[in-house]
Order: C-alpha cells, then structure tokens, then sequence
C-alpha cells in the first residue's frame, strides 16, 4: 500500500495552503499546527511533511519553533523544508526535532554543499525536493524556474546516495485536479529503487489509488484533506 504522508504548510506559525505555490491564493485551515499535527496523529498517520513557507520566501528557516511545537507535541515523524540554506539552517531544523529535511533551492544553487550534508547527516536524513515546472526544477518559493532539467537533477543526486524524493508538479498543485502520474511513472522507469513521494494535484481517493497502482511508493497531500475531498478511513482499512 501507498505510504500517506499528510502536509502542513506554514505561513505566520499557521496551517495554509496555497494554489500553484501563489502566495497571493493563501487559505488558512488552521491556526494552531500542533493541533492539526495531532489531529493526523489520531488518525494513525505516522509521518508529516512540514513546509516553511515563510522559509522558503525569506532564504532561511522561519518557523522552526512550529517544527519544535510539534516534535514534542506528537510522537510523528517530521521531514521538514523549506529555507534550509545554510549549515546554520539545517542545524536548526534538525535541533527542532526534525527527522529528515527536505532540500530543494540549494540542491540546485549548490550541490558541493548537499553533498557535504548528505556525507554528514546520511542520504537517509535527506528528502530531495524536485518542484518541476515544465520539466525544469524551480527554486526559492517556486519563484525562479532554473535550467535544471529533471531526471539528470535526480541522476546527480542519486549517485550521492539520496533515495527520498519529493517531487511536485507545480501547475497541479492545490488543485486538486488529479496528480501527474505519467510525470512519476516516468521516474520509477529510470530509477525503480527511490522512495518517490508524489505531490500535487491530489484531490479524491481515486487519486490516491490510481497512483498506488501505477507503484509510486508514497504521496503527500494537503488540500485535498482539508477541504473534505477524501476518506482518510477508506485509505487506511
């Protein structure tokens, strides 16, 4: 079965989402993330994927004391991104309590420093953030497309030992309108032994289990959740 990874993003120490990454489209779920940590928790979820949004923006950690809220607060396994920049940033998240972080910007802005990272921590510490947007990675917010093409992005990171990999179709997310499957099916092809996490698009049960057929290992969702458009109880039976 699918591994179910529930998503919190984080805006001013609140639970939003957001539409294709627009900052401007920001909808408040939550205003109190450690309740909605719980909440997953009670449900039988065991792993949360954070996102610091605020992070994100701003280059550099943001919300970290959310993060630590919620480590001590749930027994959860937490991968947490969002502006990890600097050893200094990554420390914190870890300090936190973060189980994995997720590095996206600076995989691509800095390889020499992930691969420093992924021989520190362990490639098992590290979720490799692949945002795509018309086949290129993006960066900073999903405010900068690069020239990174995706599948050589990943052969590089593959190499260095990295098995987890988030990877989000940018023009589906948040919308609910069905997840890219052919997009990681096409990556399962080229490297069957990642633990890819599918994100985006994921708007009904249907989804969820038309991407377990097709072999993707996990999938990460948010909007979908909040706004009532699946069951979590029919997923875990």
């Amino acid at each position: 079965m699918i591994e179910l990874i529930p998503a919190i993003d984080l805006i001013g120490g609140k639970c939003v989402r957001l539409t294709k990454g627009d900052y401007d489209t920001k909808k408040i779920y939550n205003e109190d993330p450690v309740a909605q940590a719980k909440e997953f928790e009670q449900l039988g979820f065991k792993r949360l994927h954070v996102v610091d949004l605020d992070g994100a923006k701003s280059k550099h950690i943001v919300n970290d004391a959310v993060l630590r809220a919620i480590t001590e607060n749930t027994s959860l396994t937490v991968d947490f991104g969002g502006g990890i920049k600097t050893a200094e940033d990554i420390e914190k998240a870890f300090a936190a309590g973060a189980t994995m972080v997720t590095l996206g910007s600076i995989a691509v802005t800095n390889p020499d420093l992930c691969r420093e990272w992924i021989a520190k921590y362990g490639a098992e510490k590290i979720v490799l953030g692949a945002d795509v947007r018309k086949g290129k990675i993006s960066i900073n917010g999903w405010k900068e497309d690069s020239e990174e093409e995706l599948i050589p992005f990943l052969k590089k990171y593959v190499e260095m030992g990295v098995k987890n990999v988030l990877c989000t179709e940018i023009s589906k997310d948040g919308t609910l309108a069905g997840p890219a499957i052919d997009l990681y099916k096409q990556i399962m092809a080229e490297y069957p032994h990642i633990h890819l996490i599918a994100s985006g698009g994921v708007g009904s049960n249907a989804d969820i289990e038309a991407l377990d057929r097709a072999g993707i290992p996990a999938v990460v969702f948010g909007k979908a959740y909040y706004e009532g458009k699946i069951q979590i109880s029919e997923l875990t039976n």
